[in-house]
């Protein structure tokens, strides 16, 4: 695992860089979870073909520093993101975001048209408002959030996601979940972005009203079979395919 001092964190910022052909796939994950620990079966499927692939660890999440004076905002890890692509000097690239990460790959893609060869998002927040765990996270306050909540939230959780939330430092969680509450219209910049694109959707996640308004504007849209919002854990095989083939097609 690769490290840096990011400054706009203030914290040692770490990633996998998967070796492979072609244009790397740089991902970015979701509201408690860690690339680290979600995306290394999707990149080792057959179907992603052995694609090089860059799976960050946000700020406060997975093997990266935690400081407690970050405000883990959208747009803050965005800037994170940026910086991260500055630091590798890569000529181009790919960005793939989930959920949370879906926004914070919208707000990055922003800030990196130089080098980015087109963007995937699969089911993120392109609303203020929050989903359903952003609103249960913050229907306490931070501090009784820190303090009970977050790990009640864990000895709850059955499925993959409580490996890689007990892994997130709370803070992290509450204030990422409060900026998606909160936050930006990323529908109107994922539209106007000027880079090839596409949202992804698990068919259990369906219908869905974002996904009926992107597919109206003639962006382009995929929907992946027998899984829904936890698509990487419940048909990697179907993500690392559809991954695939948009950066063969926009190479």
């Amino acid at each position: 695992m690769r490290s840096f001092f990011s400054t706009q964190s203030n914290c040692r910022l770490r990633w996998q860089d998967l070796p492979g052909t072609g244009t790397p796939l740089v991902f970015i994950h979701g509201l408690g979870c860690a690339s680290s620990y979600e995306y290394p079966r999707v990149v080792a499927d057959k179907n992603f073909a052995g694609r090089r692939a860059i799976l960050i660890d946000l700020p406060g999440y997975g093997y990266s520093e935690k400081p407690e004076d970050f405000s883990y905002s959208i747009t803050a890890q965005a800037s994170v993101v940026a910086e991260l692509m500055a630091h590798l000097e890569l000529d181009t690239f790919f960005l793939y975001g989930h959920s949370m990460g879906g926004s914070i790959a919208i707000e990055a893609a922003q800030k990196l048209t130089d080098g980015l060869c087109g963007l995937v998002v699969s089911e993120p927040n392109f609303h203020p408002g929050g989903g359903f765990f952003s609103k249960q996270i913050c229907s306490e306050s931070e501090a009784d959030y820190v303090a009970e909540l977050h790990h009640s939230i864990i000895q709850s959780e059955n499925g993959p996601w409580a490996g890689s939330l007990s892994a997130a430092a709370a803070w992290a969680v509450w204030r990422g979940a409060n900026s998606l509450i909160n936050g930006n219209d990323w529908m109107d910049i994922f539209a106007q972005l000027d880079k090839p694109k596409t949202l992804l959707f698990g068919e259990q996640s369906l219908p869905d009203q974002d996904f009926t308004q992107v597919k109206s504007l003639n962006i382009k849209t995929e929907v992946l079979p027998d899984c829904g919002h936890s698509m990487s854990w419940e048909n990697p095989s179907a993500l690392a395919g559809a991954l695939a083939a948009f950066c063969i097609n926009n190479e």
